[in-house]
């Protein structure tokens, strides 16, 4: 069983607010830049709905609030949003035994949600990412339903497993759930559409507006293109609908 926080989380989503932001969300058609990813699952697990409905089940954790907070102080400073709750100023001055104490809550929490997904054995490897967030990659056989239709499944175990180590530590730190590198691969992808929409603004001399994204995938961009002296970027839209422009300087 999970946990009696982690319990809270989930009861907080409530099945009609799912609902009603995956209506608003289907409506919007994909913008040009958006790219495609033949996803091993075509189908999400029922966890995948946290994912919309963040916003109001982590609201006592400040999630939401704290990322978009955090976002757009960072783009005034050419670009770089910290998209996925990096809002805690500690980050960076965390002493050893706060990194193991985080990485093992994050754990053990993702421990508990997967029991209820049926992958079998796994192992989770963690590790530290370039720029100091902490990486959980999940490993086993047959993990597509981990991911889901366009990384949703795999967005949302990342939003429940941030929350809720917010809420059993009472700080925040990076946190990014992976499966056998697919969220690498998925960045390698955005850093070319970065360079891509950075290319067309340029050229073009005209904003391009990107497909909306999740926070880390609008960070990623935002870092991406935070040096190249051609164009700026910015995050507008809200919730669901938020997404990143890029504009020729």
């Amino acid at each position: 069983m999970l946990d009696e926080t982690t319990q809270d989380f989930l009861e907080e989503a409530s099945q009609d607010e799912i609902e009603e932001k995956d209506d608003a969300g289907s409506s919007r058609e994909p913008d040009e830049g958006q790219p495609t990813d033949n996803d091993p699952s075509e189908g999400d697990v029922g966890i995948a709905d946290v994912d919309d409905a963040d916003n109001d089940a982590a609201g006592d954790a400040s999630a939401a609030d704290d990322v978009d907070a955090d976002e757009e102080k960072t783009e005034s400073d050419q670009g770089q949003s910290n998209g996925e709750n990096w809002s805690d100023d500690r980050e960076g001055n965390l002493s050893d035994e706060e990194l193991d104490a985080v990485a093992d809550a994050a754990i053990a929490i993702l421990q508990g949600i997967l029991k209820y997904l049926n992958v079998g054995e796994i192992t989770i490897d963690e590790y530290e990412g370039d720029e100091g967030e902490l990486i959980l990659d999940i490993t086993g056989d047959d993990l597509a339903v981990l991911i889901g239709r366009h990384g949703k499944t795999l967005d949302a175990i990342q939003t429940l497993v941030s929350a809720v180590t917010v809420r059993k530590m009472g700080f925040r730190h990076p946190i990014v759930v992976d499966v056998e590198g697919y969220k690498n691969r998925q960045r390698q992808k955005l850093e070319s559409m970065a360079q891509s929409a950075a290319n067309r603004a340029a050229g073009q001399n005209k904003s391009i507006k990107l497909r909306p994204m999740m926070p880390y995938e609008r960070r990623i961009i935002h870092v991406s293109l935070r040096h190249d002296e051609r164009v700026e970027t910015a995050s507008e839209g809200e919730g669901s609908a938020r997404h990143v422009v890029v504009i020729p300087q």
